[in-house]
């Protein structure tokens, strides 16, 4: 009887175990492969957005230069230029667009077309979601990095699992990358510094430990 009951004990023992395991594993949730540390484009050029301001300069026409916002919509409007696509255009691009609407009225006109605000399109800008002590959007920059990421959200929280946040890179699909956050920051591990790309969105999840 008392083998008996020894041995019904070590089975409960082994299924709690089990349980315990698998709530762990559920717990953790996909391992996602660690972010490279170098990710820039070397050739990136700045993208304008809503939000953005451009200064558009007319060589020889001083009295069709200005500075002009790009609207919620996407659009500037400027003398003898009016409700013309700004937004996801380089500045040159833009320039060239201008020069196309102005050449009905002007002889052969000359537009350099200088951005300022820095906002950008959404699809560019770095967003930084859960566990930041300020969650928000950034513009991206070259060579932006996840410490000039994290020094401008102010960091992570205490309840933050930093060191299994992740970016979900949609220039790359949507695919995911682990990065430690905590290592970086708590621990000042320069190794666990990469370099972010346009489009990255950073989601820093709550540990439940």
């Amino acid at each position: 009887m008392k083998l008996i009951s020894n041995t019904l004990a070590a089975v409960a023992r082994l299924l709690a175990a089990v349980g315990a395991a698998s709530l762990l594993v559920s717990c953790a949730g996909p391992t996602y492969p660690l972010a490279p540390v170098a990710a820039a484009t070397p050739d990136y050029t700045y993208i304008i957005g809503a939000g953005d301001s451009v200064n558009i300069v007319v060589w020889r026409n001083p009295e069709l230069s200005m500075s002009v916002p790009v609207r919620p919509d996407g659009k500037i409007a400027a003398p003898l230029v009016d409700e013309l696509m700004a937004q996801g255009k380089t500045p040159v691009q833009l320039a060239r667009d201008i020069e196309q609407v102005l050449g009905k009225y002007v002889r052969d006109p000359v537009v350099t077309v200088m951005v300022g605000g820095f906002v950008g399109p959404y699809s560019e800008q770095i967003r930084v979601v859960g566990e930041a002590a300020r969650p928000q959007f950034l513009p991206y920059k070259v060579k932006m990095t996840m410490l000039d990421v994290m020094i401008v959200v102010g960091g992570i929280t205490d309840f933050a699992d930093g060191n299994n946040a992740t970016i979900l890179r949609t220039s790359e699909g949507n695919k995911q990358y682990r990065v430690r956050l905590r290592d970086l920051i708590r621990r000042g591990d320069i190794s666990a510094n990469v370099e972010v790309k346009p489009g990255d969105i950073l989601i820093i999840p709550q540990s439940f430990f």
